[in-house]
């Protein structure tokens, strides 16, 4: 059995290379391109800010993406401001703003226990303080959900968006396509792992008319199952998007 990993790059090619580690055959599929924003004029103003005396209180990066796009603008020797917490959503934003030299004190992040990791979770880690006043950037793409901004600022604080990157649909390569082809013409021998609504979305795009119904694929929450489920795939499970659990997972489908 073949897993697509439809993650966008770096993060497609990383989880592949930790699940053939673990003897499990996964090849990427990204179903979500990620490039620099255009004018990157907000992004440096945003790294000036955070090495003077008006940084926020908390940056929310969404996504590994979102602190990678960020970080690539860092000034030269430019170092995180020990009073400015770093939100992340899941582990692999944490591991992301570790990998860039965020202190683990400085991370914030949904308990390890977790029974999903999002927004909301991040949320119970936050809720306790006082943010009335408070200075609150959240570092993403173009849209996404505003439900944690939302909830910022019915809590009092000065929420600012900061885009860091441009997100949409793939331009998959030939071997991409044959991998999605082949995904079609011998889906018992293939498993799909999720990790975004919006690519969900696009493969509708990229295979227009396909039918799914013999697929099976691994969510990494309710709100991406359901996208999926309603791409038309016949069978979608849903799982914890920590790697431990994702394998497991397929470990689990394989031996039905």
């Amino acid at each position: 059995m073949r897993v697509l990993v439809t993650r966008p790059q770096p993060q497609a090619d990383e989880w592949v290379a930790r699940l053939r580690a673990a003897g499990i055959d996964a090849v990427a599929l990204p179903l979500i391109g990620i490039a620099p924003v255009d004018d990157a004029a907000a992004l440096d103003a945003a790294w000036r800010e955070l090495g003077s005396d008006a940084a926020p209180a908390l940056v929310v990066f969404v996504s590994p993406n979102a602190v990678v796009q960020f970080f690539a603008r860092r000034p030269p020797h430019a170092r995180w401001p020990a009073p400015t917490r770093a939100g992340a959503p899941g582990p692999g934003t944490a591991a992301a703003l570790a990998a860039q030299g965020v202190s683990a004190a400085a991370i914030v992040q949904p308990a390890a226990d977790s029974g999903q990791f999002d927004s909301e979770s991040l949320w119970l880690q936050l809720r306790a303080g006082d943010w009335r006043g408070t200075r609150v950037w959240i570092v993403r793409g173009e849209g996404g959900r505003d439900w944690l901004a939302y909830t910022l600022r019915a809590a009092g604080a000065d929420v600012r968006f900061v885009q860091a990157y441009r997100r949409g649909a793939p331009a998959w390569t030939a071997i991409e396509r044959a991998r999605c082809d082949a995904a079609l013409a011998a889906p018992a021998s293939h498993l799909w792992l999720f990790s975004s609504s919006e690519a969900a979305g696009h493969l509708r795009t990229l295979a227009p008319g396909a039918d799914w119904a013999a697929s099976a694929a691994l969510a990494s929450h309710p709100r991406i199952a359901e996208a999926v489920r309603a791409l038309g795939f016949g069978r979608v499970d849903e799982v914890r998007p920590d790697f431990d659990a994702v394998r497991r997972a397929i470990e689990a489908h394989a031996a039905r």
